[in-house]
């Protein structure tokens, strides 16, 4: 076992990669243990629950996934531009995934909806707040799209929150059928849901 201050961490990560190839309805406390390297009595003194560890893993995650999205919509390009490459990141990471372990993974935030959030309040409270997150990223950009004359539609938070929710039903799409293509036409969907006339490829300004 490892030093007890790295042990939960250990924990941690290994609850994460098995939630999001297997589910989480399906692991044992005593598997996540023994994949993490730690004994199971260990599993307690970090965490009170199962439910407690989905959480952290679910916050975990986010942390991540939030310091992406971040870099991406916050960078000094075009609003569109920004968008598509938040497609495309997303398409990447499914596609590593795929080549890693032969399987699309799809979106642990969708997948934990789909598995739990008619079981626990918390995780479903957990996730809701995320979308919402997400949907609040999007809508800047979008904004920011309206403001350039890019798009000239005027609800801007159902359009972010249309966005999020073809970007996830798709990424559902690729899990299902195994295939990341299935994510090729993110962009072109985007288009179409802002009703955004541009070309296919928006340029980043020259430096």
């Amino acid at each position: 076992m490892g030093r007890t201050s790295d042990a939960g961490q250990k924990i941690l990560t290994a609850a994460q990669s098995l939630i999001e190839l297997r589910g989480y309805s399906a692991l044992g406390v005593a598997e996540i243990c023994k994949a993490a390297g730690v004994p199971k009595g260990s599993f307690y003194y970090f965490y009170d629950s199962k439910e407690a560890l989905a959480l952290a893993v679910i916050d975990e995650h986010w942390t991540q996934q939030r310091t992406a999205w971040t870099h991406i919509l916050t960078a000094d390009t075009d609003p569109l531009h920004r968008l598509r490459q938040l497609f495309e990141a997303t398409q990447a990471t499914q596609q590593a995934g795929q080549q890693t372990c032969g399987t699309v993974s799809g979106c642990l935030f969708g997948n934990l909806t789909l598995e739990m959030s008619n079981q626990t309040e918390a995780i479903r409270t957990r996730l809701q707040q995320i979308f919402e997150a997400q949907v609040d990223m999007v809508d800047t950009v979008i904004t920011q799209a309206r403001e350039h004359g890019d798009i000239t539609l005027t609800d801007t938070r159902e359009a972010a929150r249309s966005i999020v929710a073809q970007l996830e039903g798709q990424v559902l799409f690729a899990k299902l059928y195994n295939n990341a293509q299935r994510l090729d036409t993110l962009w072109a969907n985007c288009l179409a849901l802002l009703g955004a006339h541009t070309p296919q490829q928006t340029p980043a300004p020259t430096p």
